[in-house]
């Protein structure tokens, strides 16, 4: 509501006053993550189950519930939806152009978002999913950077033919529910044949897949994070692909757990050869968003090959994985953003001995990467732990070679790390200035978080955990 809210407030706020946009936006954003944060702390893990539930009857004939409720999959998912919208509002902090539009356009898609993790009805699912797409074209083609029109478009038409798998897939579920409901629950109560569920399965893994990066629907994902502006990469990698990852957990494996037990062995597959060509590509490319757009690959890789196990374990690691993930590819893309503002360049043989000329800024991204090859003490060891430990047991051929892939990322990382921040300086940057502290509190935020869930990841497991156990049972 707060996003919605605020997004109204922009509207009404004339073009020539683009610092008071900023003010407004940053305002709602953090009204937003105080409310995430109150919702996470209220809600009762021992209790469990759908809370905070509102379900109001919206179109009878069709049996469309406006039903919004919270639990231990979406909590997280909300939770990282604010932390990453505020501190990618505070990040773009130095726009000039089109100041209003822009931030217009970020609390729209960011209003789809909340709208997807909140809702327990499948056709608002899809109204919200879509809404969290559009933006994504003007966002990129007007304050992208490097070919911004194709990776826009690339980018639209790939997420538009995941969404138009996801619709045929909803209806067919509800035509063969009796077209008497779309709430998700009361469809898995109904239940479906095998056929129909394998069938189902499919058109939801695909569609949502795409938007998840699964390999290999995934080649819009590092030209779009390469063109977008620095808080839509964020907000694109840190919360737009758990959408997807989200969207098969929520629907696919609910609605059509035969379908999962059918389908699950090739999804293994996708994923563990996601996790490895990730790894291998990344290790290549010279390109700063390049490589954290196909690590981003790798790691999504963990989340499905998590999901695909069936397990507590898997589960439980995929849904803190998507968390982990989004937290830390936000301080990726945030770390470079304000690199390639005063460099120009995102190139990693341009640079070099950045940390001699900018220490803080570039401590953010060595965060990150630590981050991103799961050092203990840090939110992704765990999810990445259990990870791996679900899949060595339920598939040990493609479990021991997600982890040689892993192997490969902290190699590829470790080297990006010593090119760019390492070695001997270039003087072209000698002059630049260091990332002042107004500007480097969005990224702090970012290294807390991934810090406190690092030492203190039973806060966010127990969370999750109150939901997957029951969801595994149903399975």
């Amino acid at each position: 509501m707060s996003t919605i809210v605020g997004l109204l407030v922009i509207l009404c706020i004339p073009d020539d006053r683009p610092k008071l946009v900023k003010q407004v936006s940053l305002f709602f954003a953090g009204v937003g993550l105080i409310l995430a944060l109150w919702l996470y702390q209220a809600y009762d893990v021992q209790k469990g189950g759908l809370q905070f539930v509102e379900r109001y009857l919206w179109v009878k004939s069709l049996g469309i519930y406006y039903f919004n409720a919270v639990d231990g999959i979406n909590l997280p998912m909300i939770l990282l939806t604010a932390v990453v919208l505020f501190t990618g509002v505070w990040t773009m902090w130095d726009l000039e152009v089109r100041v209003k539009e822009f931030f217009a356009l970020t609390f729209l898609l960011v209003a789809g978002v909340y709208g997807v993790f909140i809702s327990m009805d499948l056709f608002w699912i899809f109204v919200w999913y879509d809404v969290s797409l559009f933006p994504m074209y003007p966002l990129i083609a007007i304050w992208g950077g490097t070919r911004k029109e194709y990776g826009a478009m690339k980018l639209t038409l790939y997420l538009l033919a995941g969404s138009a798998l996801i619709l045929p897939g909803i209806l067919y579920l509800w035509a063969q529910a009796g077209g008497v409901t779309f709430d998700l629950f009361e469809l898995q109560r109904i239940g479906f044949s095998p056929l129909v569920q394998k069938i189902a399965f499919v058109m939801l893994y695909v569609g949502f897949g795409i938007l998840a990066a699964v390999w290999p629907f995934h080649t819009w994902s590092p030209v779009g994070h390469v063109a977008a502006p620095t808080a839509v990469s964020m907000i694109h990698a840190g919360v737009l692909m758990k959408l997807g990852a989200y969207g098969i957990l929520r629907l696919g494996m609910t609605l059509c757990p035969e379908g999962l037990v059918y389908w699950a062995d090739l999804m293994a597959l996708l994923a563990t050869i996601a996790i490895v060509y990730g790894a291998l590509v990344g290790l290549a490319q010279t390109d700063l968003k390049y490589v954290i757009g196909y690590s981003s690959v790798s790691h999504m890789g963990m989340v499905g090959l998590g999901l695909s196990t069936m397990t507590v374990n898997g589960i439980n690691g995929a849904v803190f994985q998507m968390f982990a993930h989004g937290v830390m590819t936000a301080l990726f893309f945030s770390s470079v953003g304000y690199i390639y503002d005063r460099t120009h360049t995102k190139m990693i043989p341009d640079l070099g001995g950045l940390s001699k000329t900018m220490p803080i800024a570039s401590s953010f991204f060595i965060m990150a990467a630590f981050a991103g090859i799961g050092v203990p003490c840090m939110a992704s060891f765990w999810a990445e732990l259990m990870v791996f430990v679900a899949a060595v047991k339920t598939y040990p051929v493609r479990g021991l070679l997600a982890v040689t892939g892993l192997v490969v990322s902290a190699l590829f990382m470790l080297r990006v790390v010593q090119r760019t921040f390492y070695g001997e300086r270039n003087e072209r940057w000698a002059h630049i200035p260091d990332v002042p502290l107004f500007l480097a509190t969005p990224r702090i935020i970012l290294i807390g978080i991934i810090l406190f869930f690092g030492f203190f990841p039973k806060l966010m497991l127990d969370v999750i955990q109150s939901a997957v156990v029951p969801f595994v049972g149903n399975l």
